[in-house]
């Protein structure tokens, strides 16, 4: 069979940040990240890339955040650049929009939704990398499950994102069925359990790879 390649974009949840009242923090073990739980599922033939960032937005930039400026947090702004260079891909799975619900950014759901979309365009037309003829590829779009319990070090960074976490898997869906990609709440098959609120435990990054991989597929043969 030949070799198929799925780039996972993706902010700390897609990383494998360990779930802590306080951070800083640690990464979950390679095999017990979701992006790795997703890639064994599929089976061998699957190479898995992760490309993942803490602090990553859809598409804006992060002030609070100055070591990583200009296209750093920015997923629109990095996404052509870690696409070229990660050339044949089958698949992309993205999964952002936990950030943007941060209180600083102010943003309404349907707003983060339009960030998503952003991806989800970048993605079907770039008509290959540099000096490239590949084919983009099969894109599918994951709604981030709706933020938890926040711990006191998260309740005034994210101030009233548990209400606009809840409202962005109708607004996904509707950017993702007008892009012509696949989608998946996944807010239907885990729940945001971490200590923190923002962050999920193993056992949820486990589930989580599970249903990526039922969802995905379909797109990969």
């Amino acid at each position: 069979m030949a070799e198929k390649r799925v780039m996972c974009f993706g902010d700390s949840n897609t990383w494998g940040f360990v779930p802590v009242a306080t951070p800083p923090s640690t990464r979950y073990p390679r095999e017990l990240r979701w992006p790795q739980v997703m890639g064994a599922a599929l089976g061998a033939g699957v190479t898995v890339i992760e490309e993942a960032l803490n602090a990553r937005t859809t598409d804006l930039a992060d002030p609070s955040n100055p070591l990583l400026g200009g296209a750093g947090l920015d997923g629109a702004a990095y996404l052509p650049a870690a696409l070229a260079s990660h050339l044949p891909l089958d698949a992309l799975v993205i999964m952002l929009g936990t950030n943007d619900l941060k209180a600083q950014f102010a943003r309404p759901p349907e707003r983060i939704a339009a960030g998503a979309k952003r991806l989800l365009d970048i993605a079907r037309t770039l008509d290959g990398g540099i000096g490239t003829t590949y084919r983009n590829p099969a894109v599918l779009l994951v709604c981030p499950p709706p933020l938890g319990t926040f711990s006191p070090y998260f309740v005034e960074m994210f101030a009233g994102g548990e209400t606009k976490s809840r409202a962005l898997p109708a607004a996904y869906e509707a950017v993702a069925r007008a892009a012509g990609a696949a989608f998946l709440d996944a807010g239907t098959v885990i729940a945001t359990d971490g200590v923190d609120g923002v962050h999920f435990s193993a056992d949820m990054q486990r589930r989580l790879g599970l249903a990526v991989a039922e969802a995905l597929r379909p797109l990969i043969g």
